[in-house]
């Protein structure tokens, strides 16, 4: 597997104007394939990888209905400030995923690059989103398209930018309809939130919007932060959801709910420190897991102290719901 056009793109990246500029790293991948591809990008991506399943736009425009048997499209960005170290970037990401088809997964793609403009940003990456309506009432609306919203539906109006969690991915959607399922069970009413690796603050808005009364988003990356707090002002959340730079321990007390749309791996090895942020009694609603990590992930929760009474299928991933036991 070879990239493609790196050259160009760094002549691009020497003839542009003084506006910062990121060079687009995208890969086709099978969903079999989009975690180990997202770990692969993410590796040269400062601000992490984002995934588009394919999708097909309905009602005019503004819906959108997924397509699972379609590639889903990793993206990352890599500064383009250096050229050269933008194109090794790229030929180094080239080799890491050709080396993917020794364990034999299904299609990916070839390694596509394109020059981003700081300044264009705002407009390139719109086209990859559409109003998502999730569950029963909650609809995700880039806050550039119109919604046609019922009267009981709950919108949350989101700017994604450069943050991971659009609601589009399958790990997203799970967590949110989990979320729903919770609040619907009265447990979301005045609550104490945590949202671990919070990303674009979906799941911390959507929380807050549901009843939380305290809403709190931690995340390794501050772009995230960033995007979390814009998103959460957005939508007049200013008061009741915050986010801070960092993981676990949160240094809050115990929390009622915890979201954590992470990854298999992730959420095994922090496995007792999720089970500390939650009183006895408190819900996780876990995501990001893949089939065949199932098994290894509700070991790691049983061992814990967090007990299973729920799990949810999307395509090949699967949502957890556990709760803390006394």
């Amino acid at each position: 597997m070879a990239a493609s056009s790196t050259r160009s793109a760094t002549r691009l990246a020497e003839d542009s104007s003084d506006s910062p500029a990121w060079l687009e790293l995208s890969v086709s991948a099978d969903v079999e394939a989009v975690e180990a591809v997202s770990e692969i990008l993410g590796r040269f991506a400062p601000g992490g990888t984002t995934v588009e399943p394919a999708f097909e736009l309905v009602e005019e425009g503004l819906g959108a209905r997924l397509d699972a048997s379609r590639p889903s499209i990793v993206r990352a960005y890599v500064p383009a400030s250096d050229p050269a170290a933008a194109e090794q970037a790229a030929i180094d990401a080239s080799e890491a995923l050709g080396h993917l088809q020794v364990f034999g997964l299904r299609p990916i793609g070839d390694l596509a690059t394109r020059l981003v403009q700081e300044r264009d940003w705002a407009e390139a990456w719109k086209e990859h989103f559409a109003v998502l309506r999730v569950g029963r009432r909650l609809v995700v609306r880039p806050t550039w398209l119109e919604a046609n919203a019922g009267r009981d539906d709950v919108v949350i109006d989101l700017d994604p930018g450069m943050a991971f969690g659009t609601g589009l991915h399958p790990t997203t959607r799970l967590c949110l309809a989990a979320t729903e399922a919770v609040a619907d069970r009265g447990v979301m009413a005045g609550a104490r939130v945590l949202d671990v690796g919070c990303g674009s603050g979906i799941l911390a808005i959507v929380a807050a919007k549901l009843g939380a009364a305290r809403v709190l988003g931690v995340d390794i990356d501050p772009i995230a932060i960033e995007a979390t707090l814009a998103n959460a002002a957005t939508n007049g959340l200013e008061a009741t959801v915050r986010a801070r730079a960092g993981s676990l321990p949160s240094g809050a007390a115990p929390h009622d709910v915890v979201l954590a749309n992470l990854i298999a791996s992730v959420l095994v090895a922090l496995a007792p420190q999720l089970r500390d942020e939650l009183r006895a009694g408190g819900v996780l609603v876990a995501s990001g897991i893949f089939a065949d990590r199932e098994d290894e992930v509700r070991a790691a929760f049983a061992s814990a102290g967090l007990r299973v009474d729920a799990r949810t299928v999307d395509g090949d991933w699967v949502g957890l719901e556990a709760v803390r036991t006394a």
